[in-house]
């Protein structure tokens, strides 16, 4: 009997949501639409300009949102990830452990990462993040034991953007691999196919039974065009293969089946978190009985629900009565 239908290793980062005009996002200088590293100085620079805007905040980082995803489908589920013995330390702890997800990395000194998301009218986001200690994540926080009780680990892509977070996915991959656990991993954002193509490559060649990507990501990985084309291209490589297509929906590949998954039409307010959450309806469905098809029903719901609404968080959560239909 496992404990953990999940164990997720990522980035530990408190989500601060504001929306905001096209006028307020052009001041700040960046970008629009893409996440963006920012040091601690810029940070502050635009966390003073939000003051008379509404914020909220919750626990987040990308795989933190998936885990939090799978515990409120019900699901069983852990999480490392560092943070500091600060404030926004204590918050995110408080908020995870609320939402009954198992985190047990000891906090480290200094200042805990933010991840500032700034909403526009069109629902664009754009992801400023400071990544404070959560980039101090290492190997001697991942743990044979708590890997050993969970049917999958979820690794994020981002961990590889530094060398400390890079040996602690690393390491929970092997410990998965030698233990039998299923890894499913996410390349998390195209601008990280160019940076660790063959590395990426490697891993899902080797020991990934679960790979989550956009089409765009799909696209850099496999330089094709057509979805069905990328997801086929990399499904030769990898076992299972879940392809996100926006308000298109999804197409999944499982024993050598492409499996398409509808969009459901809403109004989007705020995409944050979309992907995260259609991560977390598949590992939470694969390991509570459903089939792949189910799975990406659910999903492809949760996924909608997130986007009507600001935040990464489902302010409505789906209940058991709801989530037993999606079996029927």
């Amino acid at each position: 009997m496992k404990n953990y239908d999940v164990y997720a290793v990522g980035h530990a980062l408190v989500d601060i949501q504001a929306r905001v005009s096209e006028e307020t996002l052009a001041a700040t200088g960046f970008a629009k639409g893409i996440m963006t590293l920012v040091d601690e100085a810029a940070q502050l620079r635009v966390l003073a300009a939000l003051e008379a805007a509404s914020i909220t905040r919750c626990a987040g980082g990308s795989a933190a949102n998936t885990i939090m995803a799978v515990a409120d489908f019900g699901g069983r589920s852990a999480f490392a990830g560092k943070v500091a013995g600060d404030d926004l330390g204590e918050f995110f702890l408080r908020d995870m452990r609320a939402g009954k997800v198992a985190i047990e990395v000891p906090p480290s000194l200094g200042h805990t990462g933010t991840s500032v998301i700034l909403i526009t009218e069109d629902a664009q986001r754009t992801m400023l993040t400071h990544l404070g200690v959560s980039s101090t994540l290492g190997p001697d926080d991942i743990h044979e034991a708590e890997i050993r009780q969970a049917k999958y680990i979820y690794i994020e892509g981002y961990l590889f953007t530094a060398d400390a977070t890079r040996a602690a996915a690393m390491k929970a991959i092997d410990i998965a691999n030698k233990n039998g656990v299923k890894v499913a991993f996410t390349v998390s954002d195209p601008f990280l196919i160019n940076l660790f193509r063959e590395q990426f490559w490697g891993l899902i060649e080797s020991s990934v039974d679960l790979l989550f990507c956009n089409l765009e990501e799909a696209r850099s990985l496999t330089e094709k065009t057509d979805p069905i084309h990328c997801a086929q291209a990399i499904h030769t490589h990898c076992e299972n293969v879940v392809l996100t297509l926006g308000a298109d929906g999804a197409i999944l590949m499982h024993e050598q089946q492409a499996i398409p998954i509808e969009g459901v039409a809403v109004e989007a307010i705020d995409t944050t978190g979309a992907g995260d959450m259609f991560a977390g309806g598949i590992l939470y469905g694969i390991n509570n009985g459903m089939t792949w098809k189910q799975a990406g029903h659910l999903a492809t719901h949760a996924a909608s629900r997130i986007v009507a609404q600001l935040g990464a968080r489902l302010h409505r959560r789906f209940t058991t009565d709801e989530i037993r239909a999606f079996l029927a």
